[in-house]
């Protein structure tokens, strides 16, 4: 294994939007072939024609290239392993149903829907298996002319694989190390329907990873009870010397109560579960998505990283090379991951402070528009550079912090706790006056201001501060008062003061 570079594939199905768990899995198969100087392959299953969604394909190669997680190889990135889509393999998979039927690993099975039903009532927990597969209509329990006359007349059918019963199965999980389960507990699995002339997920995933190369499968904990069904198939098929190695990843679980993480959860709580806002084609229904909510792509990574593993220290924030570096697999979490959405929200406002204010200038111009309001890129960088320290945890939440820096007030409400409290006759007064001193100030620079304003209140004992807040804001909110001033500059800070003193008498 050691010798063979290092393939990983994320293979998703386009049956709608990409949960955030799956972006997840993608997550750390990137980090892990990164880490290892691997590739890896994006490969869409869409065996199941029934739960094929128009549009969700073009959806998931979107999210990742907003996400950062890049492929090598692909659906829309192509490579030398293709086709990429399992809709478009047919005929290879069809060659590798025909070796298992051909070598008595896997037989025919005729049973309806009805008859499987009829069956499950009159046996409980049914399964199709070594002990029930006599009493059905299967190529095992018919002759080989009646098989063949029930094809020729066009009966649908499935292929069954034949497993053994009483052998132990041990899966080699990087995660939760040998886990051995016995056959007998596993029922003979469809691998192909003549209906659609379709393999199921179990064949045509291990064909797939075979002729891919993919060394190491590394994805969600829900396909553990079909590892072993997969060990079975690789060995049936005699790959057993390149059976890939296997990580399954603890499940993402409600942020309260119990269970895994569900879309309900996240209309309920207020987040979103998705990458990207998704439409739903078939409902009309529209989802939330982080990009759209204001999360930066790079705070949506680090936060989902830290959801199963730990790089073994107290560091949280990390760059994507630094994940790399660091990122174990073997030390993933067994036990499910809480979905810390008010975390998340803690990634993102850590993420905004680290950002060039410049780079927040989009986001930011987007929010000013929404409210019909203009400004100029160096306007907009210095109100960002001013506001950004406030809490917030998304820039739309800048706009009720800072609206006065691009709207004047036109009226004081009096009963407000911050005016009630700071202004008065004196105040109304020191306003006066600094106004008269304003009029004849030149420079209207931060340190000109501060260094007119503050000799003027130290020599006479004043305190403006407030009502020079009072006056230039109309709230108690806002950045340094000379850095206000400066930013609004001469005309606009003598038209609200005037404005203000004129109310507010």
């Amino acid at each position: 294994m050691s010798e063979r570079k290092v393939r990983v594939r994320f293979a998703p199905s386009p049956t709608g939007a990409l949960h955030i768990g799956g972006v997840r899995t993608a997550l750390y198969n990137y980090l892990f072939a990164r880490q290892h100087g691997g590739e890896l392959i994006f490969r869409i299953e869409d065996t199941d024609s029934t739960r094929f969604v128009p549009g969700a394909e073009e959806y998931i190669i979107e999210s990742f290239k907003w996400l950062g997680i890049h492929f090598d190889e692909g659906v829309s990135f192509g490579g030398n392993h293709g086709p990429y889509r399992q809709s478009e393999r047919r005929d290879i998979y069809k060659k590798y149903v025909n070796q298992l039927l051909e070598e008595g690993k896997a037989y025919i099975a005729f049973d309806t829907p009805e008859e499987l039903d009829a069956k499950r009532n009159e046996i409980a927990n049914f399964q199709y298996d070594a002990s029930t597969r006599s009493m059905m209509r299967n190529s095992l329990t018919l002759s080989k002319e009646e098989v063949e006359q029930m094809i020729a007349d066009g009966k649908q059918y499935v292929v069954r694989f034949k497993i053994e019963p009483n052998e132990d199965v041990h899966v080699n999980d990087m995660i939760r190390g040998d886990v051995v389960i016995n056959s007998t507990i596993l029922d003979d699995k469809v691998l192909y329907k003549s209906a659609d002339e379709l393999p199921t997920y179990h064949l045509a995933n291990i064909v797939d990873d075979h002729l891919m190369e993919v060394t190491h499968v590394i994805r969600g904990e829900e396909w553990l009870p079909s590892a072993p069904l997969h060990v079975l198939l690789y060995r049936a098929f005699g790959w057993a010397d390149s059976m890939p190695a296997f990580a399954h990843l603890p499940l993402l679980l409600k942020p309260d109560g119990k269970g895994k993480l569900s879309k309900r959860d996240g209309d309920r709580l207020g987040f979103p579960v998705f990458p990207l806002e998704w439409h739903d084609p078939k409902t009309g229904e529209v989802s939330s998505g982080y990009r759209e909510s204001g999360y930066l792509p790079e705070a949506v990574i680090n936060f989902l990283a830290l959801l199963g593993w730990n790089p073994g220290n107290d560091q949280e924030i990390m760059t994507m090379d630094e994940m790399i570096r660091l990122f174990d697999i073997t030390k993933c979490s067994k036990a499910g991951a809480k979905f810390d959405y008010v975390k998340g929200m803690w990634f993102n406002r850590e993420y905004i402070l680290m950002k060039d204010n410049k780079e927040l200038v989009p986001a930011f111009a987007k929010i000013l528009q929404e409210n019909g309001i203009q400004a100029t890129e160096e306007q907009m960088e210095a109100v960002i550079g001013m506001m950004k320290m406030k809490k917030i945890n998304f820039i739309k939440d800048l706009w009720p912090l800072c609206d006065f820096f691009f709207t004047a007030p036109t009226q004081f409400d009096k009963t407000d706790k911050f005016i009630k409290k700071n202004w008065n006759e004196q105040a109304a007064a020191d306003m006066a006056e600094l106004l008269q001193i304003l009029e004849a100030q030149e420079d209207f620079s931060v340190e000109a201001l501060k260094q007119t304003i503050d000799t003027w209140a130290e020599t006479n004992g004043k305190k403006p501060w407030n009502p020079w807040r009072v006056v230039l804001v109309g709230a108690g909110k806002g950045p340094d008062m000379y850095e206000l001033a400066a930013f609004l500059g001469k005309e606009e800070t003598l038209k609200r003061m005037r404005t203000a003193l004129e109310l507010l008498k």
